[in-house]
Order: structure tokens, then C-alpha cells, then sequence
């Protein structure tokens, strides 16, 4: 297992860049069996998702739109500080739309639950959840996440779009925090 340090912490290899890529060709062909025939409008969950926006949408082989939000719940701590803040919000219409959330992870289940309530206020004529990672421990939601690339422990994870204190997206993997360490 590769490890990286970072602030005195060890992370470990958690998902492997290939493990990703194989499980978005299957996200794709999935999401492009179930829109067969629409115009998906996938709305990517800024800064986290873009990465695997990016990756998820060029496996995408139905005509899709895209759009943008961007939210937050951490700011610079390795937890969610529990209140969602809005700094940029669709520009795109989608009373009527089929609309596809995507988010890098599902982690407390605040932001994704905020995002849902929001975009269904806006009448789509359907709303899935696309999140590369899923925490169902502790995700307190109470509807399904639609599409999950995979399901994983509580661990704090960085790399592949997920960062901490806005660093290490651009990892090509995705690492766990394995050993904490205060100075």
C-alpha cells in the first residue's frame, strides 16, 4: 500500500486509479442504458465532483447537458461543520429536466439532502443521485443514492477530486487517513 504524508498524517492508498476508471465505465454505460432516448442535464457539485464529473461524463454515451453548483459544508476541517452554504448556484432551467446530482462523496448526508430539497424545488421531471463515494454508516439521508461508484468506511479521504484544506485533488487515486497525528 502506497502512503503519502501530509501535516504529519499518513494516508494510504485506498482506490487505485485504475479501480476508478474501471468503475466509471460501468457508472456510464449504466447511466447511458437509463437516459437512453433523453437529454440528461448532469449538475456537478462544485470543487469536489469535478474531477470525476469529468471522467463520469465522457463515459456517458446518450446526449447530456451540464451544469454547475457549488456548496459547502467543511470549509478547512476534516469534518462537516453542519451548516451548507450556497457560493454558486445553477444557471440552467430545469423545470421539466431530467437531472443528474453529482457529487464526489456521500459523507454526513447534509449537502447532498440540502442539494436535493433545492433542485426539487425546481419541478425537474426526475432527480438522481451519482456520488463516486458513499459513506452509508453515516449518511443520515432517507432516499437512495441512485449511482455509487463505492461504498466505504468512515475515513477521511483526500485525492481524485476530494481534498483537504483544498489540496491533493489532483491525485490520481483516492487515500484514507490511516494515523492522525496532532502536533
Amino acid at each position: 500500500m502506497e502512503k503519502i504524508k501530509i501535516d504529519n498524517n499518513i494516508f494510504g492508498e485506498f482506490l487505485s486509479a485504475k479501480e476508478i476508471s474501471e468503475r466509471l465505465v460501468e457508472m456510464g454505460k449504466e447511466i447511458t442504458e437509463d437516459y437512453a432516448g433523453k437529454t440528461p442535464i448532469l449538475v456537478g457539485v462544485l470543487n469536489g465532483s469535478v474531477i470525476f464529473f469529468s471522467d463520469l461524463i465522457r463515459e456517458i454515451k446518450c446526449d447530456c447537458e451540464i451544469d454547475f453548483i457549488r456548496v459547502s459544508s467543511y470549509e478547512k476541517a476534516m469534518r462537516s461543520s453542519g451548516i451548507v452554504k450556497v457560493h454558486k448556484d445553477v444557471n440552467s432551467n430545469l423545470e421539466g429536466r431530467h437531472v443528474l446530482l453529482v457529487e464526489d462523496i456521500v459523507d454526513s448526508g447534509l449537502s447532498v439532502t440540502y442539494l436535493r430539497e433545492k433542485l426539487l424545488k425546481s419541478n425537474p421531471a426526475s432527480l438522481k443521485i451519482v456520488s463516486l463515494l458513499l459513506k452509508p454508516e453515516q449518511a443520515k439521508i432517507d432516499f437512495e443514492v441512485d449511482y455509487v461508484g463505492f461504498e466505504i468506511p468512515p475515513a477521511f479521504v483526500i485525492g481524485y477530486g476530494l481534498d483537504y484544506e483544498q489540496k491533493y485533488r489532483n491525485l490520481k487515486a483516492i487515500y484514507s487517513l490511516i494515523e492522525e497525528r496532532t502536533v
